[in-house]
């Protein structure tokens, strides 16, 4: 008997749960797109206590003209990193970050990724690539690859609209394709941006005051010779 009775009220609890989206559900209608005002019908700001207010209920999204914004680490296709101002290790490269070492092809779980190592006029390896191709339609975004990356060089994209009618070419995506400035990861991702910011201008202070240190060695060790 007692089986019944929680079987009773685990049904009561669906239909009552049920129930409330379309009693209080006009009122959870999120101007998500920000210029665009919620629908007429969604306007009512009495909301119930308890009840959500930005997502979920009756009335949804009016997608495509409103979206919802998405988080930070929001993990979609990859891309590349170039810097537009690239310092000297870079500069012979573009800027492009990424060096060709193949770590990213190593770890992708659906081994979507491929990579061919650039070549100099002599024929040695240079520290580029120079082709890039990501196989959209079998990513898993999972992030390894800009996880492992040890040069900051690919990140994750949060642009998820790739339908098309065909898989095969379309989602395939070159080098070309690929690269986006250093100032699109920092719009996408501006904590991670910071934070990576921050530690370059440490690297870059410590690197500095081993030089000062260094020439300031030498030079007390050239009075010491001249006295």
């Amino acid at each position: 008997m007692a089986f019944g009775r929680e079987a009773l009220r685990g049904m009561g609890i669906t239909i009552r749960r049920f129930y409330s989206t379309y009693r209080h559900g006009l009122n959870l209608q999120p101007s998500a797109a920000g210029d665009l005002p919620a629908p007429a019908e969604a306007r009512n700001t009495k909301v119930p206590a308890g009840m959500p207010t930005r997502v979920g209920g009756l009335a949804t999204v009016q997608y495509p003209e409103q979206k919802l914004p998405v988080p930070e680490r929001f993990r979609y296709i990859p891309f590349l990193v170039y810097d537009e101002e690239p310092d000297h290790e870079r500069a012979d490269f573009d800027g492009v970050r990424c060096t060709a070492c193949g770590i990213c092809a190593k770890v992708c779980p659906p081994q979507c990724i491929w990579i061919v190592q650039g070549k100099g006029e002599d024929g040695k390896a240079r520290p580029v690539s120079s082709e890039f191709y990501i196989d959209a339609s079998i990513c898993m975004s999972c992030g390894f690859c800009a996880e492992y990356c040890p040069f900051d060089a690919i990140k994750m994209d949060h642009d998820y609209e790739f339908s098309s009618y065909e898989r095969h070419e379309s989602w395939v995506f070159d080098l070309q394709e690929l690269l986006h400035p250093v100032a699109y990861h920092a719009a996408l991702h501006p904590s991670d941006y910071a934070r990576e910011a921050a530690e370059e201008r440490a690297k870059a202070e410590a690197r500095a005051a081993k030089e000062a240190a260094k020439a300031a060695k030498a030079a007390a060790a050239a009075g010491g010779e001249a006295g």
